[in-house]
């Protein structure tokens, strides 16, 4: 056997499920397999493996055992010549797996090979190339020094930014993310290291190689999306912690005592340097829209207690006193700040009506202690009144600027209206529209450019969706119809022409996302960890905790509703005694009158109480088949709304006694 890939997946089914699409579609003509290694996931993959990818071989834990771990568990059984690990948040090209064994088999020396890695943005991943981490390399990394230099031999060689990204090059170490190795090789030098559990792994593998003899070669010739999915955020203290940590055991490991010391100590000043640097920067993000808000409305409130002054009170033989611009003018925009928070005016999405919400509510407090003060302190009600006008106009001006010019666009939550495009050919392209506009509240435009040159004649069952013209001229639509964001369908078109054109396209400022055949979801964004950027998994997640407190406060509700009311109900449903148990049950918090229904045991769903009534009961069918049911189920999770719950309730009233 040519060829064993092995892929490690831990909660990521839909990124696995394009992953695999791309792996098999390019596994054609190579004598090959496919080792999924599971880390106990919870959202669905096993099921989704055994329905749609019986062919690959998978390996289930029972716990996460980590990156090292689980890679060894199924290299140990690969058969193939060489073994490719390979993270499945990539999509790799058609002619990836051919073009890197070609290399491979030509190349005596070579024991590793990475690739040209992109982002979902069609970027280039620095990271597809690395130098050794020793201690000035370390350090250079660690303060900045390689950004500033990227250019330079000696500052830029963590990612060796000073190299040709379109050359092929020797390199120190590869990415975990796409390592393709011989198996001789990894008998000789010894497999993953399961001292490590996330991060670190790569590089030592890499260096064991290059000190058995052989090298590692960064190949630019083919390229993979890799979406850098982590299951910690690179802006989190944890994720901090636990990636220098990995590079203290490399350390320990490959260094002599003294160059050990030495990294360790550098190791340690890393992590409370980008710690601290870290917490600095979200407590920056946290506070800076009040503090704009705060100096903005100060500013127009000093201006015009001096305009009252001069052209109101002087007249009176009157002025404010020094104590009201400096007491109580910052005092009333505290208690408008700290009513626009409560209001959610400072958590993301922001949106003026939050902020107009709470400047209501703070402008009602301020009368009210206004009204309670002694007459000396009550200064101009006027000035107040026009003070709440002043604050709106700012605040929602601040917030209008921000949106204009892309200031501080992760505040926004993205786009409030989104103008899509889908390429693709005939049926498929009208699947994923539809599928788009069902999943996609905020969609503003859908239309379909065609991957191919047969508009009139061939693309039948679109007439709900807008022709916008051809592939060939994409640049051209993008720019008429203003579209943000353009969806691929990887039916009609091969992963090498999607990577190619994101790549060609990155001046055109748009949003791009991945529609595996047959799949009902739809892969985007930079990382595996933005949900909301996968249609079809959650868009407003019943395991959010605010849906669960409102999901339990529609249960009570009903429930206490339909006990003050059982004299009339009870005769609408049909079995009345175990209405009555069911009432009491939900009550007690051991049913809900909205629950999945579960029709096999293996399927991974999210922990609800059991349900009296189930998704399935909003529709007219009787029986639906288990596919069917799973669909609905997965509609229900991922966009929850009371609405939907009081929907179901009233279709399926007479099931009540279920």
């Amino acid at each position: 056997m040519k060829l064993s890939i092995v892929i490690v997946n831990y909660n990521v089914e839909h990124f696995l499920e394009q992953c695999l699409h791309s792996v098999y579609t390019a596994l054609e003509g190579i004598d090959g397999e496919v080792w999924v290694v599971d880390n106990n996931s919870v959202d669905g993959s096993l099921a989704m493996l055994e329905r749609k990818f019986p062919q690959a071989k998978v390996i289930a834990n029972k716990e996460n055992m980590g990156f090292a771990k689980a890679n060894n568990q199924a290299i140990r059984q690969a058969e193939g010549e060489y073994v490719l690990l390979l993270n499945p948040d990539t999509l790799v090209e058609p002619d990836t797996f051919s073009k890197c064994l070609d290399f491979m088999d030509r190349t005596p020396d070579a024991g590793g090979l990475g690739v040209k890695m992109l982002n979902g943005n069609g970027e280039f991943l620095p990271e597809s190339k690395r130098g050794l981490p020793v201690p000035s390399v370390a350090f250079y990394k660690i303060f900045g020094l390689s950004k500033l230099f990227p250019k330079s031999k000696k500052f830029g060689a963590y990612h060796l930014t000073y190299l040709n990204p379109d050359e092929i090059h020797s390199v120190d170490v590869l990415s975990g993310a796409f390592m393709l190795m011989r198996k001789s090789i990894l008998d000789q030098v010894g497999l993953l290291d399961e001292d490590y559990f996330m991060y670190g792994e790569d590089i030592d593998l890499s260096y064991r190689i290059t000190q058995g003899g052989y090298k590692n070669y960064y190949f630019p010739e083919t390229r993979i999306i890799h979406y850098k999915g982590e299951s910690t955020k690179k802006s989190s203290v944890n994720y901090v912690y636990v990636f220098y940590n990995a590079m203290r055991i490399f350390a320990d490991k490959h260094f002599s005592q003294k160059n050990a010391k030495l990294f360790n100590w550098l190791i340690t000043l890393a992590i409370w340097f980008r710690a601290s640097l870290a917490l600095l920067c979200r407590l920056f993000q946290a506070i800076l829209l009040p503090i704009i808000d705060f100096a903005a409305i100060y500013g127009g409130m000093y201006a015009l207690s001096m305009y009252w002054d001069i052209n109101i009170l002087s007249a009176r033989n009157s002025s404010f006193p020094p104590i009201y611009r400096k007491v109580f003018i910052p005092i009333y925009i505290l208690i408008w700040i700290i009513s626009m928070a409560c209001c959610g005016s400072y958590k993301k999405p922001v949106t003026a009506a939050k902020s107009n919400k709470g400047i209501f509510i703070g402008t009602v407090i301020i009368l009210l202690i206004y009204a309670l003060l002694p007459e000396t302190y009550r200064f101009s009600r006027a000035v107040t009144i026009l003070g709440a006008m002043w604050t709106v106009l700012v605040v929602n001006l601040i917030r209008y600027i921000m949106r204009r010019f892309n200031i501080g666009s992760a505040l926004f939550g993205g786009k409030d209206k989104r103008r899509i495009a889908v390429i693709g050919q005939n049926e498929e392209a009208a699947r994923v529209a539809a599928l788009v506009r069902v999943v996609n509240k905020k969609c503003d435009f859908i239309g379909i450019v065609q991957s191919e040159e047969n508009l009139a004649e061939e693309a039948k069952g679109q007439d709900s969706f807008q022709q916008l013209g051809q592939l060939n001229q994409l640049r051209d639509i993008i720019s008429i119809y203003h579209i943000n964001e353009v969806v691929f369908c990887t039916k009609d078109i091969p992963a090498d022409n999607i990577i190619t054109l994101m790549t060609e396209l990155q001046d055109c400022q748009v949003e791009y996302k991945i529609a595996p055949e047959e799949s009902e979801s739809i892969i985007g964004s930079n990382s595996i960890n933005t949900y909301d950027e996968i249609y079809g998994v959650q868009v407003n997640s019943i395991t959010k905790a605010s849906n669960r407190r409102k999901k339990r406060a529609f249960d009570i509700i009903v429930s206490l509703l339909l006990l003050l009311f059982l004299v009339f109900d009870i005769w609408f449903v049909k079995r009345k005694k175990n209405f009555i148990h069911n009432i009491f049950d939900v009550l007690k918090g051991k049913k809900s009158w909205v629950g999945c229904q579960k029709l096999d045991e293996s399927e991974n769903l999210p922990e609800l109480r059991p349900g009296v009534l189930y998704p399935t009961d909003a529709f007219t069918f009787s029986q639906p088949d288990p596919s069917l049911v799973h669909k609905v189920n997965v509609l229900y999770l991922q966009d929850y709304s009371v609405l939907t719950d009081l929907n179901i309730l009233y279709r399926g009233f007479r099931d009540l006694g279920r």
